[in-house]
């Protein structure tokens, strides 16, 4: 039934949500390009993984800021015109990196980045959930979070095809590749000409609204239990995939083909879980099918983690993906459904990004506990795979469930 009505949606609708889903692509693959480039970098600035790692580190503790300043802007000034301010500043800050002099300037260029990264999904999902019928929430849900993995097969392909490749005399490295993150301020063009601004914002601005600190005072306990849970989500989704490019050269030899076209088929798998349990959620409820989703990931665990081919680890890694994304896939509209209308460009996004400080220090947490072991990356995100999936099947039975209520910009 979702499916029929995501089928149905009119011009505008579907042309929002393409927006939306395609900030949320090119933030991703902005973000991912620095995955498959860490010992690359590392060797640059003459320093190891796990220094570099701290990039990763810094993007992810800053998101909440942005989430924040971007997401106080849609609130008041309207969820268009912010989307399209946000998405120019990731794309101009994420392209600076290429001309950082040494590792102290980039990672503070990757924490700018996170400061503008850290707007584009609430942003982009509040102004999707406001437009579109209520029926249709969940299959749109599971697209914008397929962005996320989107973005990163995209880097996939990208990195595979163009790196260390040479065009006209010039070897592209890693610099080269970060000038790619000037593609998505396009969009904005798209956004500006074709995009309307959310129904429910429009609306609202005929009542007087509550402020943020005052919503927060009604609903904190619902705030509070929703950012431990996006820092068990956070930890699951980076846990599993930001250092599985290096965990693949590091640990196995595989060559910038053999990383690419693994973490293609892994972000496949992704994008099939988003869409299947997105869809699904709208049948089961949005709390089952997250620990549905979350069940799925331990079986998977010794394939993906431990396998010693190629074709297995990208079997497992298709697998462990449908889980992760699978569960990711049902977050946009769950948060939304939680939040209280009149902050729900800041909040969902604030919420999320608050997870994401929390689990930010993951990546370099688990490049530590591999070298730590003898360089086993694969015991790391095992690991962290294992206990955070047990997490998020415990701490998601306790979420209200609210699948299906009308959204509106008040209350």
């Amino acid at each position: 039934m979702a499916k029929e009505h995501v089928l149905n949606l009119n011009a505008q609708q579907k042309k929002t949500v393409l927006a939306a889903f395609l900030g949320w692509t090119l933030d991703a693959f902005d973000f991912f390009l620095l995955t498959f480039l860490l010992t690359d970098i590392a060797t640059e600035f003459q320093t190891d993984v796990p220094a570099v790692s701290k990039a990763l580190f810094l993007t992810l503790a800053t998101r909440f800021i942005g989430a924040f300043f971007f997401g106080m802007l849609a609130d008041k000034y309207g969820r268009k015109p912010i989307l399209m301010l946000n998405i120019v500043s990731y794309s101009v800050i994420g392209a600076l990196a290429a001309f950082s002099p040494n590792l102290g300037i980039f990672l503070a260029l990757r924490a700018l980045f996170g400061i503008a990264m850290g707007g584009e999904w609430g942003l982009g999902s509040s102004l999707a959930m406001e437009s579109i019928p209520p029926s249709a929430r969940g299959m749109v849900s599971g697209i914008l979070q397929c962005g996320y993995p989107t973005g990163y097969l995209l880097a996939a392909v990208v990195y595979g095809l163009l790196y260390q490749q040479t065009i006209g005399g010039y070897t592209i490295g890693w610099r080269a590749m970060f000038l790619l993150s000037f593609v998505p301020a396009l969009i904005v063009l798209f956004i500006r000409s074709h995009v309307p601004e959310s129904p429910a914002f429009v609306e609202a601005q005929k009542t007087a609204r509550p402020g943020l600190l005052e919503t927060l005072q009604k609903h904190w306990g619902v705030a509070l239990y929703a950012v431990v849970l996006m820092m068990f989500f956070n930890f699951f989704s980076h846990g599993t995939q930001d250092l599985y490019p290096t965990f693949l050269k590091k640990q196995h030899g595989f060559d910038p083909h053999t990383v690419s076209w693994i973490t293609i088929v892994a972000n496949i798998g992704a994008i099939v879980g988003g869409l299947a349990f997105g869809a699904l959620s709208e049948k089961i409820g949005r709390v089952n099918a997250i620990t549905l989703a979350c069940l799925i990931a331990l079986p998977s665990i010794p394939l993906w983690a431990y396998s010693t081919t190629p074709f297995m680890l990208a079997i497992g890694a298709f697998v462990m993906q449908v889980a992760v994304q699978g569960a990711w896939g049902v977050i946009p509209v769950h948060l939304n459904e939680l939040s209280p209308g009149s902050v729900r460009a800041t909040l969902p996004g604030f919420i999320y990004q608050a997870g994401n400080l929390a689990a930010s220090y993951g990546g370099p947490y688990q490049a530590g506990i591999a070298e730590r072991v003898g360089g086993s990356y694969g015991y790391a995100l095992a690991l962290f795979a294992g206990v955070v999936a047990v997490c998020i099947i415990v701490v998601i039975r306790f979420s209200p469930e609210r699948r299906g209520q009308v959204m509106t910009v008040l209350g």
